[in-house]
C-alpha cells in the first residue's frame, strides 16, 4: 500500500513539473526611476532625458580594441537617419585608429545637465585611458549630446566633447 502512495506522489510530482515547465511565464521588471515615467509626443520629459543620456554616455565614452564594432553599432542603432553618414565617417576613424592597439577608455560620470527643450544634454566626468593593464591618463571633461524627438522616438544627432575655449563642443556626427 506504502509503495502504490509513493508511486502517485511521484507521479504527480512528475506531472507538476511538466504542467509548471510549459506554461508560459512573466515577470515585470521595475526600471529604477525616481518618478513615474512617461512619454509624450509634446515632448521629452527631464527624467526620460537624463536616463537616455546617462546610457548612452557610458556606452559612447567606455570602449575597447575588443568591443570597437558592438560599440560602434550600438551608437549607430540609436542615431538619427539624418545623421548616420556623418556619425559612421567619424566612428569609423575611431575604429581604425584604435584597432588593434591595446588602448582602452572609460568616463566615470559625475555630473549631468539636460536641457528637454533645447534637445541637448551635458554629462561631465574623468575620462580614464589605459594601455594594457596600465592607466596613463585621468581628466575631467565633458562631453555633449545632441538628440532629435520626433513623435515618440528620441534618437542620437551627435556627440562631442566640449573644449574650455569651445563651449558649444565639436560634435561627432551631424548635430546641426
Amino acid at each position: 500500500m506504502l509503495g502504490i502512495v509513493a508511486l502517485v506522489l511521484a507521479g504527480l510530482v512528475v506531472l507538476l513539473f511538466l504542467v509548471g515547465a510549459t506554461r508560459d511565464r512573466e515577470i515585470v521588471l521595475q526600471p529604477i526611476v525616481r518618478t513615474p515615467l512617461t512619454l509624450s509626443s509634446s515632448g521629452v520629459s527631464k527624467d526620460y532625458l537624463e536616463m537616455v543620456t546617462r546610457d548612452t554616455a557610458l556606452m559612447t565614452l567606455n570602449r575597447s580594441p575588443e568591443n570597437l564594432q558592438y560599440w560602434m553599432d550600438s551608437i549607430l542603432a540609436i542615431a538619427t537617419p539624418e545623421s548616420h553618414g556623418a556619425l559612421k565617417r567619424d566612428l569609423m576613424k575611431i575604429v581604425n585608429e584604435q584597432n588593434g592597439s591595446t588602448i582602452s577608455q572609460y568616463f566615470t560620470l559625475t555630473g549631468m545637465k539636460v536641457d528637454p527643450e533645447g534637445l541637448t544634454s551635458e554629462v561631465s566626468g574623468t575620462l580614464h585611458t589605459v594601455v594594457g593593464s596600465k592607466s596613463v591618463t585621468a581628466e575631467p571633461k565633458i562631453f555633449r549630446f545632441y538628440w532629435a524627438y520626433r513623435g515618440l522616438s528620441l534618437q542620437l544627432k551627435g556627440f562631442g566633447m566640449v573644449s574650455k575655449a569651445d563651449k558649444d563642443g565639436a560634435a561627432l556626427g551631424d548635430a546641426s
